[in-house]
């Protein structure tokens, strides 16, 4: 990535403040393998404010279009992204408890003093892809709409009302 936008995570959170912006696909290297095309922007919004357990957390969106290949078909798939995440900074593992854990409503990161921005916002758009990306309505290459292929039972049936 071109440019980094740092900030303290536990700082961000206890003041409740904000950031936005865009980041160009180009710059999302880990991402690239996974684009058709690598043209245009995300846009993205990181608010802080304050958890369970008096915990900084993060609420990120991130919001685009991702041109990805559909596994299917192999032909372009666009991919409308529209991702939310709420993320609960803690000192160490131990800070957690079983209850914490099992709660999927949130995710929790390591407290940071320079948490870099953009690479959480790529690695947030990693985890949220899809494993296998594919249209909801493509068949598989080379085949056609409908099976011109006879049942061998059918020819069964068949010779059956002859003897």
């Amino acid at each position: 990535m071109s440019r980094r936008v740092l900030i303290d995570s536990l700082a961000f959170g206890r003041e409740g403040a904000s950031l936005q912006g865009e980041v160009p696909l180009a710059t999302l290297t880990r991402l690239a393998d996974l684009l058709l095309d690598s043209t245009g922007c995300l846009t993205y919004r990181v608010e802080g404010g304050m958890g369970s357990g008096d915990r900084a957390q993060l609420l990120l969106q991130v919001d685009g279009v991702l041109s990805l290949c559909c596994q299917r078909c192999l032909e372009p798939l666009v991919y409308a992204l529209e991702l939310r995440s709420l993320l609960e900074f803690v000192a160490n593992d131990s800070d957690l408890t079983q209850e914490d854990l099992e709660d999927d409503s949130r995710d929790f990161l390591p407290a940071e003093k320079e948490l870099d921005v953009l690479a959480l916002v790529e690695d947030e758009i990693l985890l949220a892809l899809p494993t296998v990306p594919r249209h909801d309505d493509c068949a598989l290459p080379g085949a056609t709409g409908e099976s011109t292929k006879e049942s061998p039972f059918s020819v069964l049936a068949g010779l059956k009302g002859r003897a």
